[in-house]
């Protein structure tokens, strides 16, 4: 209980001490003037949905459960029960962990500008709502991630269609719909040297997707297509040759977003795996490990840090941006200029984790920019890197530290379509 309610409460008892009363006023005073050492930014909310859920349910005992569907901590979910528990109890309310006639559940949510903290009172077959808006106290535009520029790098451009590229210290491997090609670096550049052919014997669809991904001992790779699922071992005894790649039939989940430690003292994000609907060209939202709560169907899916745990971040094919944090499904604001597609980036700028995401503009100008995401909002980071072209793929490079796109050009009547894989880095201003 506050003191200016202790104090009003012992006002208005006939047998209240003088002295005890002074005291209390006395305390009160020099709170106000130099600040209550045991307030919270909580208080105000928490009596204000106490006074609402006692002016219905009036004296007796009810059985109280919190849900936290915001950003507020664990720890600050604890100081706001017990807020609320006193609060109620000096209505003449009081809450138990125990069954009882009258049910009081309450949830914190919140949008992109402020939180709502919902009461719902059951009492028999009538259950009544109750409400309390509370500002968002966001982080001053200082600590947001607000100069960061991006760069591409060139690495290869090809007339034939490109699904992912991963780079090995022996080569450049490129999937491509139905074939593999390994590229060698010389005179700066890197040249097609060979390719096999994967041989699918289910028919691929309009916009095939794949993944490469790098063997356990990095000198290798896995990769995962339609239906396909291929391995290429690197032998570097053999003079000619030095690749071995083998193909075959599975249904095996794909590597949709790789194993990070992404926050210092946090455990570390595992590598996510997730079933692919080769007919609809979008994961199933069945993934391993679970992340405790159903997934809907997904483009694309990011680990992205947190105080004390890792949030998975993914994008619906309803268009929806979506976080997984401690099992709970939490929509995030500010992804409407968002395309299909985005990875995690780790840099020295910000908060050390962006996400770069591909835009919803006109194909030809596509284009690609930096996010933070420090609370259930997509806040820019970047100015938008021009492409020039549809981006097509976007995915997080081995290690971390930049991410690959994939873009592929408008050409004029009667030229070929070209593809072109960027680098993309990320410098702070």
């Amino acid at each position: 209980m506050s003191l200016f309610r202790l104090f009003l409460t012992l006002a208005i008892k006939p047998r209240s001490s003088p002295r005890l009363l002074a005291l209390v006023l006395a305390v009160l005073l020099v709170s106000a003037a130099h600040g209550s050492p045991g307030s919270t930014q909580w208080d105000d909310p928490a009596a204000a949905l106490a006074d609402q859920i006692a002016a219905i349910l009036g004296p007796g005992q009810a059985h109280l459960t919190l849900r936290n569907l915001s950003t507020i901590s664990t720890d600050e979910l604890a100081v706001i029960r017990r807020l609320i528990e006193q609060d109620l109890r000096a209505h003449g309310v009081t809450p138990s962990s125990e069954e009882a006639a009258n049910l009081l559940r309450v949830t914190l949510s919140e949008n992109t500008h402020e939180r709502l903290w919902v009461a719902e009172i059951v009492e028999g077959s009538e259950t009544k709502l109750v409400m309390v808006h509370v500002d968002l106290v966001r982080q001053p535009p200082s600590q947001m991630a607000s100069g960061i520029t991006l760069h591409k790098q060139l690495i290869v451009t090809s007339h034939e269609q490109i699904l992912s590229v991963l780079e090995t210290p022996a080569s450049l491997i490129i999937l491509e719909p139905e074939q593999i090609s390994i590229y060698a670096h010389a005179a700066s550049l890197w040249n097609r040297q060979r390719s096999v052919a994967i041989r699918q014997k289910r028919p691929l669809t309009r916009d095939p997707r794949g993944i490469l991904s790098a063997s356990a001992d990095g000198q290798g790779f896995d990769a995962d297509l339609p239906g396909t699922h291929c391995e290429g071992a690197y032998a570097a005894a053999i003079p000619t040759g030095q690749w071995t790649i083998h193909c075959h039939e599975s249904d095996d989940p794909w590597p949709v977003a790789p194993a990070s430690s992404m926050q210092p003292g946090s455990a570390p994000a595992p590598l996510l795996k997730a079933f692919y609907n080769s007919t609809r060209d979008y994961f199933t939202g069945i993934v391993a490990p679970s992340p405790g709560v159903d997934l809907p169907a997904f483009y694309d899916a990011a680990w992205l840090p947190r105080a004390s745990a890792n949030a998975l971040l993914i994008n619906g094919v309803d268009g929806k941006l979506q976080l997984i944090e401690s099992g709970a499904i939490k929509p995030i604001a500010g992804g409407r200029d968002w395309g299909s597609d985005f990875a995690a980036l780790q840099s020295a700028c910000g908060s050390g984790t962006q996400i770069i995401a591909s835009g919803s503009g006109p194909a030809a100008q596509d284009s690609l920019r930096a996010y933070e995401i420090p609370a259930l909002e997509a806040i820019p980071a970047s100015t938008p890197l021009s492409l020039e072209a549809s981006v097509t793929a976007v995915w997080t490079a081995p290690g971390g530290k930049s991410v690959f796109a994939v873009a592929r050009s408008s050409p004029q009547p009667g030229q070929p379509v070209q593809y072109e894989v960027d680098r993309v880095t990320a410098t702070c201003n």
